[in-house]
This record gives C-alpha cells, sequence and structure tokens, in this order.
C-alpha cells in the first residue's frame, strides 16, 4: 500500500499540493459559473440577426448570461417555437463611435445650440432664446456656454461687439464655442477679467480684426483658466444625459477622445451605476496639454468592461476651418499662414515616448500635413524604441498607436503609415462638413492626393466616429457620408451636385458598418469583445426595424432604432 501514501511534505511538495488545489477551485468555480450562465440565461430570437463574423454572418437567436455576455449564437430551425416566437425586428452588433467628447456633448445638450445658424442676428436670437428658458445663465459664477457658430456662415469673424448690441447680452458672461471647438467666442464681460494688453500665444491666435473676442487653440487657454468649471452634481446630470442621447442613435460605446484626471476619476465612481449606459474607452488628457503626467492616472479597466483608462491624447494642431491645423505649405486662401502647431516636433517625440513606455496607447490630435508628419514621426521613434528588434508593423499591433482625424496626409506618410500600421481615426462626416471649403483652404492637387482618406487606408484598420459634438453623434449619419460621400444633412454633394465629393475614397456598407463597430473593437483593445455577436463578447445589440444591407441608402439619414441593448439590458426603446 505504499503507493497510497503521500510524500512528505517539503516547500516544493507544499507549493505542488497548494497549486493544484487552486487550479482545482478555480476549475471548480468557472464551472459553476458555466451552470449558472447556462440556466439563468436569457434567449432573445429576432427576423434575422447580423454578427459581423465571417464563419456565420447571420443567425436568429442568442443567448445572453447573467454576467451580461453572450453564453450562445445559433440558428433556431423555422418550425422551432423559438422561430415562431421570435420578436419583431432585425439585431445586429452594437454601434461604437471612435472619436467623441462625452462630457462635452452633454455640456452641449444644456447650453445653446449654434449649429446651422446664418447670421449675427441668428446667433443672438438663439442666445436670448437659451436665456428665457435658463435666467440664472451669463453670470459671473454660471457663464452663458453655446457652441457651433461658423465664421464662414456669418460673413464674417465674430466679436465681442457683436453680442454687445444686443442690451439683453451685453452684460453677461457668454463664451461660445466654434463648430470645430479650436475658437471661442467671448463676450465683453468675459474680456474685462484679462489683461488690458494680450501677447500673441504660440500655438495659438488671438483674432484681432475686426475687433477683439476670439481665441483659438492655445490661446483659448487663458480665458478657460478664468471659466467657473461645472460641479461634479452638475457633470453627472450632463454625462447622462449624453449617454441617453447617444443610446438613443444605436451607440453602445465610445472612445472619449480627451479626459482630464479628475473626471476621469468621477468616470471611475459612477461606472457601472445605473445610469451609466455606455461602454467607454477614455483618453487620457493632462490639466495641461501635450505633457507627461504618469502620477495623476493610471492603467484602468473596470471588471464589467464599461470603463477602460489604457490610451492618451495629445494634440499637434488646431482645425482646418480656423486656418489652424498645420500646413507643409502655406494655405490657398491664406497665404501668410501655414496654421499652428500646438507643440513642437522634439516635444511631441518625448511625450509619445515617455507615455508608451508607461504602457499607454498614444492617440495623436493631428489635422494638417505637416502636424499628420509629426505624428508619424513621434509613433515611429516610439515604435523602434520600444521592439529594436522587431519589424515596425509587428510592433504597432501590439501598441496600436493611432491618429486622431488623419484628415491631411502627404502621400509620402500615408506611405509611412500603411508600412508600420499606424491606425487612422477618422470621422466620415467631416469630409461632407468640410467639402464646402477644403478646396479653397488646400488647393485642387492637394484636397486630390492628400485630404479626406477612407478606402485607401482600409488595410490599416481605420477607426470611424463623429467627433460629438462637433458632428451629430449619429453613426447612420456617419455610414451615409462614408458610402456615398454626401451631407446626411441635404443628401448632396459640394455645391449642391447629386453626386458624392471624392468617391473614390468612398466605402461599400459593409466597409462602413465594421468601421463603426470591429475599428473601435481593434483600436480600443477590444476585438472580440465588442462589434461582434458571439459567445463571450459582451451583449450589446441593437433593433432595427429592416437590414441595414436591404433599405435604400438614403433612409440612413433619417433611420431610427427601435432598441437599444448594453450588457444585455435594454438601455433605450423607441415609443
Amino acid at each position: 500500500m505504499d503507493w497510497l501514501r503521500l510524500p512528505r511534505l517539503g516547500r516544493d511538495t507544499a507549493w505542488l499540493y497548494s497549486s493544484a488545489a487552486i487550479i482545482a477551485l478555480a476549475g471548480f468555480i468557472k464551472l459553476r459559473q458555466g451552470v449558472v450562465d447556462y440556466a439563468y440565461a436569457e434567449t432573445h430570437c429576432y427576423q434575422s440577426v447580423r454578427t459581423n463574423s465571417l464563419a456565420e454572418p447571420y443567425v436568429n437567436c442568442f443567448s445572453v448570461s447573467p454576467a451580461g455576455r453572450f453564453s450562445k449564437v445559433f440558428t433556431a430551425r423555422p418550425d422551432s417555437e423559438l422561430a415562431r416566437n421570435a420578436k419583431l425586428g432585425f439585431a445586429m452588433p452594437g454601434l461604437w463611435d471612435g472619436h467623441g467628447h462625452l462630457l462635452q456633448y452633454g455640456e452641449f445638450l444644456n447650453s445653446v445650440d449654434l449649429f446651422g445658424s446664418t447670421s449675427m442676428d441668428d446667433v443672438r436670437s438663439r442666445v436670448r432664446s437659451y436665456l428665457d428658458r435658463n435666467p440664472g445663465a451669463g453670470s459671473k459664477e454660471e457663464w452663458l456656454r453655446g457652441v457651433g457658430w461658423d465664421q464662414m456662415a456669418l460673413g464674417k469673424m465674430p466679436a465681442a461687439s457683436d453680442l454687445a448690441a444686443d442690451k439683453e447680452l451685453k452684460d453677461l458672461y457668454v463664451m461660445l464655442d466654434r463648430v470645430d471647438v479650436h475658437c471661442i467666442w467671448v463676450s465683453q464681460a468675459v474680456l474685462d477679467l484679462l489683461p488690458e494688453s494680450i501677447p500673441d500665444i504660440p500655438g495659438g491666435e488671438i483674432i484681432r480684426d475686426p475687433g477683439m473676442g476670439v481665441f483659438c487653440d492655445n490661446a483659448m487657454d487663458m480665458v478657460m483658466a478664468l471659466w467657473p468649471k461645472p460641479d461634479s452634481k452638475k457633470k453627472q446630470r450632463f454625462l447622462k444625459s449624453a449617454m441617453g442621447k447617444l443610446n438613443e442613435v444605436g451607440l453602445v460605446g465610445m472612445h472619449d477622445a480627451g479626459v482630464v484626471p479628475d473626471n476621469l476619476n468621477l468616470y471611475k465612481e459612477l461606472a457601472g451605476g445605473d445610469d451609466w449606459t455606455l461602454r467607454v474607452y477614455a483618453m487620457v488628457e493632462c490639466y495641461e496639454r501635450n505633457t507627461f503626467c504618469p502620477d495623476e492616472v493610471e492603467l484602468y479597466t473596470s471588471s464589467d468592461g464599461f470603463l477602460s483608462i489604457h490610451s492618451v491624447k495629445l494634440f499637434a494642431d488646431g482645425a482646418l476651418g480656423s486656418w489652424g491645423s498645420a500646413l507643409i505649405d502655406p494655405y490657398t486662401d491664406r497665404p501668410d499662414t501655414s496654421g499652428s502647431l500646438l507643440v513642437n516636433a522634439s516635444e511631441l517625440v518625448y511625450d509619445t515616448i515617455a507615455w508608451a513606455n508607461e504602457g499607454f496607447q498614444v492617440n495623436i490630435h493631428a489635422i494638417g500635413d505637416l502636424a499628420n508628419r509629426y505624428a508619424v514621426d513621434a509613433i515611429v521613434s516610439a515604435l523602434r524604441l520600444l521592439c529594436p528588434d522587431e519589424p515596425l508593423s509587428v510592433c504597432q499591433s501590439y501598441h496600436r498607436f493611432r491618429i486622431e482625424h488623419s484628415q491631411i496626409i502627404h502621400p509620402d506618410d500615408q506611405a509611412r503609415m500603411h508600412a508600420a500600421g499606424i491606425i487612422p481615426s477618422i470621422q466620415p462626416t467631416h469630409a461632407t462638413s468640410d467639402m464646402a471649403y477644403a478646396e479653397k483652404r488646400l488647393g485642387k492637387e492637394r484636397t486630390a492626393t492628400e485630404a479626406y482618406r477612407m478606402r485607401s487606408l482600409l488595410d490599416i484598420n481605420p477607426v470611424l466616429g463623429s467627433d460629438f459634438p462637433v458632428e451629430p453623434p449619429n453613426p447612420f449619419q456617419g455610414i451615409y457620408a462614408a458610402v456615398t460621400r454626401r451631407s446626411p444633412h441635404t443628401g448632396r454633394g459640394i455645391d449642391d451636385a447629386p453626386d458624392g465629393w471624392h468617391k473614390e475614397e468612398a466605402l461599400d456598407l459593409d466597409q462602413a458598418i465594421r468601421g463603426f463597430t470591429e475599428g473601435p473593437a481593434y483600436g480600443g483593445f477590444t476585438k472580440g469583445k465588442t462589434g461582434v455577436i458571439r459567445p463571450g463578447a459582451y451583449a450589446d445589440w441593437i433593433v432595427l426595424d429592416a437590414p441595414l444591407e436591404e433599405i435604400d441608402v438614403e433612409e440612413l439619414r433619417s433611420l431610427n432604432v427601435r432598441q437599444t441593448w448594453v450588457g444585455g439590458k435594454m438601455v433605450y426603446a423607441r415609443d
């Protein structure tokens, strides 16, 4: 019977028994969880289910575990009870916005909407209407905020005097963001808080003609420092209203492009609560832009997948509409300027390498071709240091560095992005919104060879989004813009033409859908967990009246979602 005796316990054998016990316990817990998931899973069947899986692209049923994940995806026989009792509607993976601004969108929903304003009288009328509904706004403690003005539509660059022309507004504290949120227009009361003499700011512009009142890019900082920030309670209200609206248009998740440490801490407190109905992949933005602040943040992913902090946002330049994007050659319609770099090239390289060494994905805002060149330089430098013995593309597959907007890219730098696999984060509606003036800014040749690429970047896993609140967050409008290269607001191309703008860069429908599902999944390290209906993935889906593949493309412009589900729970239902 010696073979029944256990060996005498020593250090090695004790470790062996402990390890075996832990493995056995883990196996038991996993088995028990599996039994619970099976016993309490809920099965949902629809007329059809698009899965995004190449192996089984369409089914009609799936089961959801109590943990909020898909546990089974299958096709029920037509004569089965499940198929006969299938719910009306067509399900597909929930959509993601690969670049938006969550708190800012919530604030926009609670401020003056200036999008589409066409005159100074129109702006003043909208501000007065908001003031009638919110009589406390405009005080020194609570400035009146708004977003959406565009000097191209107004006919001139605004000034503080344009607000003072209305006696109801002239003494109020007002701050209105330009359509691209790269400039702010303030009232005289705000100007009076600033020094009498204000010098030019590197990486920014203070508009002095036709009068003071507009500050762009880095010049905005001096005003933002004076703005009374919303408190935690107000921010929670902004987040709740933003998430509700995003769920309404079929979004189950988003990449939040720039969140300061205090707001990240608020996210951590709220994520997973009843009012947190959206998955958020947050990019760190230091209190001082384009700096290295590792002591203020940490890598974080919640156990339920509702919040991930794994990336950082850097800024290379401003925006095209305000002549702030940094170009290699001067603007065609303003040969006196090539735009503004918000950070010099060497500092961008340093910040990229420093954050990468801390384990963060680095995402660089770059619109102009000079900014994109410097972004590629910085990312390639980081990749060479991170993986000295591996090809750039292999190293990039681990780190997945991104260029946010990737809007105007010199052909030489497009080739470098392809070679290294640098991910472009693209907003299709930016192309259709900017088409009215892009060629004026860039000229015909630069527009045709560099600007608003989509199809030609398909091989490097583009992430699609909207940049809300700069553009509406509706992903179906983004899909429409990607497929047709026409404005989702008018259904027309440039100068009201029926054809799309630079249709050679259009995507097909399947590519566009995957850009709002698989693209953000790959670019946010959730591949296989989001943007797909398969066992083990988060149970996030939407229900439509008809499959996207069967509707007329023009219907995308006004498509309404029937239901939105996140983590197996319904977060929106159309009345």
